[in-house]
């Protein structure tokens, strides 16, 4: 396995995934390009799909969808994305229930199959680094923590859950800070949803993510939660599809954007 590094751009951790050289997680990878999130699944359902992206916007910020059923490629994203083979790791759901890794889903593709690219908090970490801010799975190299909350997402057709949330420690100062910047990246998650009291929001141990890996909390820390891109994949739960595609959390599709091209105004 070849190790990813800031440093490489989004073409060449694709390139790497793709050749099945690189299958880890993305948090601190490709420095500077935007990161997705993973949904694929049937054409027949992919519109009520799209509706629960519109009616939750905090954990489903649409990025693109395949120009057409069938379509493995996301021009929106990359001239040379193939989403079937372009993610380091996917998970595979049927019924609603998770049943396996792969590299590649190249060998299961239909014709019927829709891809959605929504926005990842990964792309943010960027401009907190920037700033200062230390992100705590970057320095100790480890995926981010996530959570599921007691808040319920807006349903649409088969669609409905709880709200995952992804967590990152700081100082209460500069906790307010990290709010001023994310809010200038709602296409990316944009500000916390919570910070504080984690049992507020459902969560009773941040020692025990339900995704990714558990950072350390320091005494002067206030955990700080941001809505999650891995929402979808408790949609899909609720769902219950034959069959439906997801990244494996913590390992997204690297695109071509940057992610100054979804910033907003300072």
């Amino acid at each position: 396995m070849v190790a990813a590094t800031a440093t490489m751009s989004g073409a060449d951790i694709r390139r790497l995934s793709r050749s099945a050289e690189f299958s880890g997680q993305t948090s601190g990878v490709a420095a500077g390009y935007v990161q997705c999130n993973i949904v694929i699944l049937p054409r027949d359902t992919a519109d009520h799909f799209a509706q629960f992206c519109a009616l939750n916007p905090k954990p489903c910020p649409l990025l693109a969808v395949s120009p057409e059923p069938g379509d493995y490629r996301l021009p929106d994203l990359g001239e040379d994305i193939d989403i079937r083979r372009d993610v380091p790791r996917y998970r595979i759901w049927r019924d609603g229930i998770f049943t396996e890794q792969c590299e590649s889903i190249e060998q299961l593709w239909q014709q019927d199959w829709v891809a959605f690219a929504l926005g990842c908090s990964f792309s943010f970490e960027e401009a907190l680094i920037k700033s200062g801010i230390e992100v705590r799975n970057i320095s100790e190299q480890c995926n981010v923590p996530m959570y599921r909350t007691n808040i319920d997402c807006t349903p649409a057709g088969p669609f409905e859950g709880k709200l995952v949330v992804s967590m990152r420690p700081m100082p209460a100062s500069n906790a307010i800070e990290a709010i001023q910047i994310c809010g200038r990246y709602p296409r990316v998650h944009g500000a916390p949803v919570h910070f504080g009291d984690p049992t507020l929001i459902g969560i009773t141990d941040l020692q025990q993510p339900d995704f990714g890996d558990a950072v350390s909390v320091r005494p002067e820390d206030v955990p700080v939660f941001w809505a999650c891109g891995v929402t979808p994949q408790v949609a899909l739960e609720a769902a219950e599809l034959p069959v439906a595609i997801t990244h494996e959390p913590g390992h997204m599709l690297v695109t071509d954007l940057k992610n100054e091209e979804l910033a907003g105004p300072l």
